[in-house]
């Protein structure tokens, strides 16, 4: 899966940088962010430590935020941070109990909203998700998100194609009980792909524009 979530991520931002035009290599991107929010849930459970892991996310954030307003030409702030709060979220949340932890939640998502989040609230709902619904619950649920995403935010239509990985999340196992992946790139690779290929779609597109 992680190897699905670089390579949808990198067609998504090629599209931008180069193709803005066509929605193709939009809708093959919106594949790339519910992967990564169902990894940040995984995480969150298995990690062997969850500050250090929230450690990471916000370095490699810091790290990839000159590159990812240098290729996007934005002064947003990256998916990396986005991710990096709804982790803090669901660190802070686990904590408290349950009207403390939706009071942590909205607190979170107001901050996503308030500042230019890449994805703003919504990662954070879609990681909620994730993380308190039970996984029969998972498509109806992101098929809600995206409608209501949709009626808030104009030309938002192609984040109607995300509901795909979820479907794959909540049924796989029974629509290919027999599908395993075993390829998982190294975890330098991993870590290092968000600001590198940000990098290079940048320096590419100066290169090009020269």
């Amino acid at each position: 899966m992680q190897i699905i979530a670089m390579i949808t991520m990198l067609v998504d931002h090629i599209g931008i940088v180069f193709y803005p035009d066509n929605a193709l290599w939009r809708i093959v991107g919106r594949i790339a962010l519910p992967i990564y929010a169902y990894g940040i849930v995984q995480g969150f459970f298995h990690t062997r430590s969850r500050p250090r892991y929230l450690q990471r996310l916000t370095v490699l954030a810091l790290i990839s935020q000159i590159p990812y307003m240098a290729s996007l030409n934005t002064t947003g702030i990256n998916t990396i941070g986005t991710l990096a709060v709804c982790l803090a979220v669901l660190l802070i949340a686990e904590r408290f109990e349950k009207w403390a932890a939706v009071a942590c939640s909205l607190a979170g998502m107001l901050l996503l909203e308030a500042l230019p989040f890449s994805y703003g609230s919504y990662a954070l709902l879609l990681i909620l998700l994730y993380r308190y619904l039970d996984a029969k619950y998972w498509v109806p649920a992101h098929l809600a998100l995206n409608l209501l995403s949709l009626a808030y935010n104009t030309g938002w239509q192609l984040q109607l194609f995300s509901i795909v990985p979820t479907i794959f999340f909540a049924y796989g196992r029974f629509l290919l009980p027999d599908l395993r992946f075993k390829l998982v790139p190294p975890g330098w690779i991993w870590r290092s792909f968000y600001p590198v290929h940000l990098t290079a779609l940048a320096v590419l597109a100066a290169w090009i524009n020269r």
